[in-house]
């Protein structure tokens, strides 16, 4: 069976705002197509009748945005538009035309995400159909995918060592485990280790598509870049080299995160220990920060800073304390009162168990299924799906033949 053409979206934007809202829009199934001028734009609705929206800046050149919007209601069709506007360019706008009442206006500044909204809104709105008056959209609009909205959990800790990468990677699998669509981001940019400990070299990064992109490749959304691993996760590293991370603009790189969380159930970010302008436009689109600890000093120290700056920022209500090697060190107990935060989990050691994934390029949940760490992680994952948790398994002692009691 053929794949229905996906709705067309003319986008007249300034350079500078395009690429964001193309990947906005692609994620959410729409084919975009690139006009600069209203003259480009005729030719482009002579063409194509699958055009539904036109998004077009109405404040750098208000007399060409008056030519696109009649272009778009000339030869008696009508597709509506979305105009970007600054508030002082409306005044300078011909709205006089009574076909122009399904238009409608978004002032900057904007984000990608809400030009998707308003163009998914206005698609419903309009009952598309191909009687010759206007564009025709090629198959349903599925309105339940365009309205989700996945997780993005970001593991964090300022201080390196404290298994950050190893809980990024075996949270991100037992999410797999419980049936999730699950992206894993590589975002340190610096010593990022997740596709070395799955044994996946070479894999596509994110700068290596923008690269592509610059030199006239396609616009890509994380999820398309992204490579499968054996375990059924979705492995994307931002770069591979801490020396090509130029291209790595902060506030882009978090828009292309909005973007993802759309196509999968939850986006896991490993990210550099580092207070970088990258981690910060990270962590503000972190729905959960997860702060792994070890239990010793210099940890502990680094998790109080933390603390400290996330009440600065306004996150502190999204830290959750993941205590690693528990048992290990000072107690659990203790790490709470010093750092003032309830731990959320703990994960057991298991030394060997982790060198010998490491070494096969396998997850927890390939080498080891059900050792106890391993349950850790599911535990883990119960609780931030919301689960019940589940209680160990009994078994009965009998002893002559007779039941006497019950252990875990």
């Amino acid at each position: 069976m053929a794949v229905p053409a996906r709705p067309a979206v003319a986008l007249l934007l300034p350079e500078s705002e395009r690429d964001p809202v193309a990947l906005e829009l692609h994620a959410g199934g729409f084919d975009v197509i690139f006009v600069r001028e209203a003259r480009e734009l005729r030719d482009t609705l002579a063409a194509r009748r699958d055009v539904a929206v036109a998004v077009i800046d109405a404040a750098n050149d208000p007399e060409d945005a008056n030519d696109a919007l009649v272009a778009l209601h000339e030869k008696g069709r009508s597709v509506p538009a979305l105009l970007v506007v600054d508030l002082e360019a409306l005044d300078s706008l011909d709205l006089s035309s009574p076909g122009y009442v399904d238009d409608e206006y978004l002032t900057r500044p904007y984000t990608a995400e809400s030009i998707r909204w308003r163009v998914e809104a206005m698609c419903i709105r309009s009952s598309m159909a191909d009687d010759g008056s206007g564009p025709v959209l090629q198959g349903e609009i599925n309105q339940a995918d365009w309205g989700r909205r996945g997780q993005v959990f970001t593991v964090f800790n300022p201080k390196g060592g404290v298994g950050k990468t190893m809980i990024a990677l075996n949270l991100a699998s037992a999410l797999v485990a419980k049936g999730q669509r699950v992206l894993l981001l590589d975002a340190d940019t610096v010593t990022g280790h997740v596709p070395t400990s799955l044994g996946m070299d070479g894999v596509p990064t994110v700068v290596d598509a923008w690269r592509d992109e610059i030199e006239g490749g396609p616009v890509q959304t994380f999820d398309e870049i992204a490579s499968m691993h054996t375990s059924g996760l979705r492995i994307l590293p931002l770069t591979s080299s801490p020396m090509t991370t130029d291209l790595l603009e902060p506030q882009r790189v978090a828009g292309a995160i909005a973007v993802a969380r759309r196509n999968v159930d939850y986006v896991v970010i490993d990210a550099h220990p580092s207070y970088s302008p990258l981690n910060r436009a990270i962590l503000e689109r972190s729905d959960r920060i997860l702060v792994p600890v070890t239990p010793d000093l210099p940890a502990i120290r680094a998790l109080t800073q933390l603390r400290d700056v996330a009440r600065d920022l306004g996150m502190v209500e999204k830290l959750l304390l993941v205590v690693n090697r528990a048992a290990s060190g000072i107690s659990v107990a203790d790490i709470e009162t010093s750092v003032g935060l309830p731990a959320y989990a703990q994960i057991r050691s298991a030394g060997m168990l982790l060198v010998r994934a490491n070494n096969e390029g396998h997850t927890l949940f390939e080498v080891g299924p059900r050792e106890k760490i391993t349950q850790d992680f599911i535990s883990l994952a119960d609780r931030l799906l919301g689960n019940p948790e589940t209680e160990p398994a009994k078994t009965q002692l009998r002893l002559f033949g007779r039941t006497v009691g019950a252990r875990a």
